[in-house]
């Protein structure tokens, strides 16, 4: 090596032959640098560079740096100089073919031979930063992955159970990187106290080399609870006095949970109630039905339907729907015990799972739906107003109704569909299923009928019992079914309530009824107003009024010659918005009309504030009103309720001229009925207007107005006697042998005074008068007989059904007077009443 340093004109520095031998034999690069450049490289400096010796000695160390790292270097070599000491530090070196590698640097101060040297020491540390890059990247991707995955994980060594967590894990429970050693699993504080044991057992029974998981929750710095995929894998040692090694990878699985938790909610519970649905409650009825083929215990189904919710739907919007069948599950749910299941099973359907004693029988279930009705119909308020969601129930039981889940739902809902279609309860009962066919028959051939043109309107003329002229019609929905024939509406109005297209068939008629009006003006017919029959479920679904404007301006028809015909049922829900529905139609000059008074619900309080203008007596009082005492009074009420509140009165279902004359005797305003015509086509309406039909004169009330006087006696020549006595008075004598003969008469005509005798067969006189009074209280009766019982006498008088106590045998011109006493009293009843105000509307 001297010899190489004397031909390079370089003093030797070294000479002990043995440091240079250990010089030679180190790995690591030395160099001995001063500061004109390199006085020294050993042999691994040297192949580090790709240098031979003569290409490092006398070379500036800097000459060897990557050019970006050689002021640094230049200034390390300076500071070695001057005596500071040196400090490890990295730079990039070239070799001698242009490559570059990464050294790490150290420099030293020595004095050799009284000269300040730099001892340099230099290894090639590339494989190692490749490494520590690849670590860094792995870590990297690491802690990426975890982020992105929702996820981290830790090291565990086995069995002293110490812990060291990652990054993402530390992100993932809020551990900062300050927050301490973990220490073991079982005292990790991010697992919660009672799982901690858990999850370091699952990990103590671990078998080296299989894969394992759980899933528990873990508790973040912040307090909030995740439920986290823990999975685990511990690895065997690769000698046995070492430890065995655990990796574990913990997964956010919180919002995929909640998202199986919802899914199973909503596979098994109604969204907006949270009630059961129709799958969790046939899995229960399924249930039920095993529990009672081993305890013996019945149980009873009740399927529910609150129309209401869906016609919400239909007019405000879910919103208002879904607020109504909230507070319906509300209900049931606080009428219902622990164990019985309550569900809904659609938009207006609930449905009630009841256990219970077998000994228990139709009375009790019927006493429960009755209760529950009750309940259900109190009504709700939906923000200014409220609602009245009435309710009909179907019941079934097990196992008269059904052997399996679906059969015993099936029979509950057949029930339903049975019961009244307002606030009915009905038991399952075989025929219901024909029944239950049949409905959904009609709905599928309804759905049709209309487009094809299967719907027709017949018109049934109304008469004015004063002038005796056809002054309306009523438009009533006539249905022919290719298929079904033809349908009453009695059975298929019902079923286009229920679902809701009565609503479509409901503008149909309005603008047929307006189209027919216009045609029978332009035909130069006289005028008169069509009813048009509301159902209440219209006012429900729809903007009445609305859609009879548009029917209006779309023909041409006049409001006068239309009229609203609604019923009692109409006004029960909702009735203050009907009523405002109803006050604009009449502004508009469309007549209203009441349908079926005295069948429903109708107070006096609501009947004064609505703005009625025809009240239609049903024709169950009609019919009886020349036979039952009873009909007679209520309908002779009803006209005088009606005149009294400046309303019409129109008669229904007039089919004998004896009810005629009876309507027209108790002031009756107009009639409608078989007697004068049946519901006609268009065409055969419009030949009854041209051909001017109308009632004769003696039925009206432009009838002459003479004295009537109805004799009643068993025996001809007394009744012979009277005649000739009253006949020079001019008075209509008319002559009855029996009571049930007068009561015919009075009946077919107009009287004034009854005398009748008391002793008669079959019904006494004083009994007569008494059923006279009842049907005919603006007659005066008078009793004349030869017997006397003082004290039915006084009875009669006292309670008004009898005028006077005549006496036989009798003295003419006493006589006489009586009876024109007895036509005066009738007359200053009848100029009373008629003084009052009348009906102008």
């Amino acid at each position: 090596m001297n010899e190489m340093l004397d031909r390079s004109g370089a003093a030797p520095i070294l000479s002990d032959h043995t440091a240079q031998r250990l010089l030679a034999a180190a790995r690591t690069g030395l160099l001995v640098v001063d500061g004109t450049g390199i006085r020294y490289a050993n042999p691994a400096a040297m192949a580090l560079f790709g240098h031979e010796l003569t290409g490092l000695i006398g070379r500036r160390f800097t000459e060897l740096i990557a050019p970006e790292d050689r002021p640094r270097v230049a200034e390390q070599l300076q500071r070695r100089l001057a005596g500071e000491a040196g400090r490890p530090y990295e730079v990039r070196c070239l070799r001698r073919d242009g490559s570059v590698f990464d050294g790490r640097v150290c420099g030293q101060l020595l004095c050799l031979e009284g000269k300040n040297v730099n001892l340099v020491t230099l290894t090639d540390v590339t494989e190692l930063k490749d490494a520590l890059r690849r670590v860094k990247w792995s870590a990297g991707m690491l802690a990426e992955s975890e982020a992105l995955c929702g996820s981290g994980s830790f090291e565990l060594h086995w069995p002293d159970g110490e812990i060291a967590l990652s990054d993402g894990l530390r992100a993932l429970v809020g551990l900062g990187p300050d927050d301490g050693r973990p220490g073991t699993l079982a005292q990790a504080p991010w697992i919660p106290a009672e799982e901690r044991e858990l999850v370091a057992g699952i990990w103590r029974h671990a078998s080296p080399g299989e894969p394992f998981e759980l899933v528990h929750s873990v508790t973040c710095s912040d307090g909030r609870r995740l439920m986290v995929l823990h999975r685990g894998l511990l690895t065997a040692p690769a000698e046995h006095h070492l430890a065995h090694r655990g990796i574990a990878i913990l997964q956010d699985v919180t919002a995929r949970r909640e998202a199986e938790q919802r899914i199973q909610e909503l596979a098994n519970f109604d969204e907006i109630t949270g009630l059961a649905n129709r799958t969790h409650l046939l899995q229960q009825i399924e249930t039920a039905i095993v529990a009672s083929r081993w305890d013996g215990l019945a149980f009873s189904l009740m399927s529910i339907e609150v129309p209401r919710i869906s016609r919400l739907v239909s007019t405000m919007g879910f919103g208002a729907g879904d607020t109504l069948a909230m507070s319906i599950a509300a209900r049931l749910g606080s009428l219902c015990a622990e164990h019985e299941q309550v569900a809904r099973l659609g938009g207006s359907e609930f449905a009630l799972l009841i256990r219970h004693a077998s000994e228990q029988d139709r009375a009790c279930t019927l006493q429960r739906g009755l209760a529950l009705q009750a309940a259900l119909q109190q009504p709700v308020r939906l923000g200014d107003s409220e609602v009245f969601p009435l309710c009909r129930i179907g019941i079934a039981r097990f196992p008269e109704d059904g052997r399996g889940a679906t059969q015993v739902l099936e029979a509950a809902q057949t029930a339903r569909l049975g019961a009244p279609p307002s606030d009915g309860i009905c038991f399952f009962k075989p025929a219901s299923n024909t029944q239950a066919l049949r409905e959904l028959q009609l709905d599928a051939a309804l759905r049709q009928a209309l487009s094809r043109g299967e719907l027709s309107l017949a018109y049934q003329p109304q008469v004015c019992l004063g002038s005796g002229a056809v002054i309306g019609t009523e438009a009533l929905l006539r249905w022919h079914s290719p298929e079904l024939g033809v349908v009453s509406p009695v059975e298929f109005i019902p079923v286009a309530e229920r679902t809701g297209l009565i609503a479509t068939i409901g503008l149909w008629v309005m603008h047929e009824v307006c189209a027919q009006s216009v045609r029978w003006r332009e035909a130069g017919l006289p005028p008169l107003r069509i009813g048009i029959n509301i159902s209440p479920v219209q006012f429900q679904l729809g903007d009445v009024a609305a859609s009879l404007d548009q029917a209006l301006q779309a023909t041409g028809a006049l409001p006068a010659s239309i009229g609203v015909e609604i019923t009692e049922s109409a006004l029960v829900q909702d009735s203050e918005r009907v009523a405002a529905t109803l006050r604009t139609l009449q502004q508009r000059g469309i007549e209203i009309s009441l349908d079926d008074f005295g069948t429903g619900y109708s107070s006096l309080s609501l009947l004064r504030s609505l703005p009625i203008d025809v009240l239609k007596v049903d024709r169950a009082f009609v019919s009886d009103v020349t036979a039952a005492p009873e009909s007679a009074s209520v309908t002779r009420s009803i006209i005088h309720l009606a005149h009294g509140l400046q309303i019409r009165v129109l008669a229904e279902g007039v089919e004998t001229e004896d009810q005629l004359n009876m309507l027209v005797a108790s002031g009756c305003d107009q009639m409608q009925g078989y007697w004068f015509s049946r519901p006609l086509a268009a065409d055969a309406m419009a030949e009854l207007l041209r051909a001017g039909r109308q009632l004769p004169v003696h039925l009206t009330r432009r009838r002459d107005r003479s004295r009537t006087l109805l004799l009643v006696d068993d025996e001809p020549h007394m009744l012979a006697a009277l005649q000739r006595l009253f006949r020079r008075e001019r008075y209509h004598v008319l002559t009855a042998r029996d009571g049930e003969q007068a009561l015919r008469l009075l009946a077919a005509s107009d009287i004034d005074v009854i005398i009748s005798d008391q002793r008669m067969p079959g019904m006494s006189g004083i009994e007569f008068l008494r059923q006279a009074r009842t049907l005919y209280p603006d007659t005066v009766r008078m009793i004349l007989s030869g017997y006397t019982d003082l004290q039915s006498i006084i009875d009669a008088v006292n309670e008004g059904s009898v005028f006077r106590f005549l006496t036989k045998p009798w003295d003419d011109d006493r006589l006489r007077e009586q009876v024109a006493q007895a036509f005066r009293h009738k007359e200053a009843i009848v100029d009373a009443r008629t003084a009052g105000p009348r009906p102008s509307r």
